[in-house]
């Protein structure tokens, strides 16, 4: 019995071509390398606390509310007064250019803008 030489060449040719695809570009969405530091969303501002916690504040456009945009999950906070922000268990006070977080168990005081 015969082998079919055509599906073997095919294979051949196809495994050749692909390996030479590697060094072709196909992601048209920018750069494929890793950004450096941290990626700040956009129309937010940074906040960096003294134990390291890192955590962004984008206001809404009719200033009603915020979004606290946290390492672990985005929330929306309703304005209280003048610089505060609150839902059931969430409350950040905004002041200064200075931030306190409290969020359940969590208190952050003096966390810094930037």
């Amino acid at each position: 019995m015969k082998t079919p030489f055509a599906p073997i060449v095919l294979a051949a040719a196809l495994g050749l071509s692909l390996g030479a695809c590697s060094s072709i570009r196909v992601w048209p969405f920018g750069d494929d390398k890793p950004q450096a530091g941290p990626r700040i969303p956009a129309n937010a501002v940074a906040y960096q606390c003294a134990n390291g916690t890192r955590f962004y504040v984008r206001k809404l456009e009719d200033d009603s509310a915020i979004w606290l945009i946290l390492p672990d999950r985005e929330v929306r906070l309703s304005k209280a007064s003048e610089g505060h922000y609150s839902n059931a268990a969430t409350v950040l006070d905004l002041s200064a250019g200075e931030a306190s977080l409290a969020d359940g168990p969590a208190n952050l005081r003096g966390c810094k803008a930037g």
